[in-house]
């Protein structure tokens, strides 16, 4: 009996810091990546008509939205206090997530019709912001109509 209680609480506290040190980090980048580089990767696609341009806009907000977060992670605290873990794994993984999160919508835009880009990014939109929501549903145990209606 004891052992099996021993096992819950070794499960439970793997399992929160998998999800503090790991998914809260890639979360938190997929969430600013996908939010923080539409506006510029959709007005530069509607002032300029050119799909390529609004692409290239879209690569470079995704990058340096992607360092800018990394670096905002990685340098927020040494971990040994909140329990978050280390500092460059959440920098790296919390940048990668952003710059993954801002290019999806983003690689649309290689198309050359500038309309049938525009309807594949709208959708891609769509399948992002509910892979976030299906996520803070699964790891942060959030009911599913609160993370999409919030």
């Amino acid at each position: 009996m004891l052992t099996s209680l021993s096992d819950n609480n070794m499960k439970n506290n793997t399992r929160h810091s998998f999800i503090i040190q790991k998914v809260q980090p890639a979360l938190l980048g997929l969430m600013d990546g996908s939010v923080s580089t539409l506006a510029p990767l959709f007005a530069t696609a509607g002032l300029t008509g050119q799909p390529i341009k609004a692409f290239y806009v879209g690569l470079a907000a995704s990058l340096g939205a992607g360092i800018s977060m990394g670096l905002a992670e990685a340098l927020s605290d040494d971990g040994s206090v909140t329990g978050r873990g280390k500092p460059l794994a959440r920098g790296l993984i919390t940048g990668l997530a952003t710059m993954f999160g801002g290019m999806l919508h983003t690689l649309p835009f290689l198309l050359p019709n500038l309309h049938l880009a525009l309807r594949i990014a709208y959708i891609v939109v769509l399948f992002e912001l509910l892979t976030i929501a299906f996520i803070r549903f699964k790891f942060m145990k959030t009911p599913l109509p609160q993370t999409i209606g919030r």
